[in-house]
């Protein structure tokens, strides 16, 4: 569905990405992980057309056709929508008009109004809220709001970037769900994110990038069993690690 060919983009003089190649197949939740910094959302930015002159080497194509070069408008006309960090929801709009936001390139009004329901059925809370501003809701109330104005759109691919950051654990479950639900209901999904766990959990494929290229990439479950994953991205050490931890602090501590 989305091919990404040796891609090289800049900010500046800093070397972002560094010949990136990604494949995400239809139907399938794709899980980029890394720590800050890495260029997981440049990705994404890139993709989208929203960097300036990007990207600088490389070919980017959906559904057969290059879009790199492409501005961000056409690239939504053809059925990417993106979740950006931070949510960046209209804050003085309400709800409902985020909403009908999200749906600026349609013009069929009756099925815009279907969809705005079926939002309200993934995200009751929305409906509870809608005539009520964006910018007055809480952090994973606009996490919530961000994803349904991006599928307002129909996409037949979502970019989620980091759709946990800053939200309690009970939040990121609840979000972690709904995109599962959506996925099963069949938009390919792109995930940027840092909580490996949970992006493992429910992904299909996970690709781990350091410093602007991709350093391992494998099935979530198997990605899941690594133990350098495990240590370096889940907080899990290895038992001898954690033994080797353990008299480094002793070492330490009679110093």
């Amino acid at each position: 569905m989305l091919e990404i060919q040796n891609v090289e983009t800049f900010y500046g003089l800093i070397y972002a990405l560094r010949g990136v190649s990604l494949a995400v197949n239809e139907g399938t939740i794709t899980a980029i992980l890394g720590n800050n910094g890495a260029g997981k959302s440049t990705i994404l930015k890139t993709v989208m057309g929203l960097l300036d002159d990007q990207p600088d080497k490389g070919r980017i194509e959906f559904l057969g056709k290059r879009i790199d070069g492409k501005d961000p408008e056409v690239i939504v006309r053809r059925g990417i929508s993106y979740v950006p960090e931070g949510r960046e929801v209209f804050e003085e709009l309400s709800v409902k008009e985020n909403l009908q936001m999200g749906a600026y390139i349609r013009s069929d009004r009756a099925g815009i109004r279907e969809d705005i329901n079926k939002i309200y059925a993934y995200f009751p809370v929305l409906k509870q809220r809608e005539n009520q501003w964006a910018g007055t809701l809480s952090g994973g109330e606009q996490q919530m709001l961000a994803i349904g104005r991006a599928l307002m759109n129909r996409p037949k691919l979502l970019f989620l970037d980091e759709p946990s950051l800053g939200l309690s654990p009970i939040l990121v479950k609840e979000i972690f769900k709904i995109v599962t639900a959506i996925n099963e209901e069949g938009v390919t999904i792109l995930l940027v994110e840092q909580n490996a766990r949970m992006a493992l959990n429910i992904s299909d494929i996970g690709l781990i990038l350091e410093n602007g290229r991709f350093v391992m990439k494998g099935k979530s479950e198997e990605l899941m069993e690594d133990k350098d994953v495990k240590e370096f991205y889940m907080g899990i050490r290895s038992e001898e690690s954690a033994k080797g931890f353990q008299r480094w602090k002793r070492k330490k501590r009679w110093r």
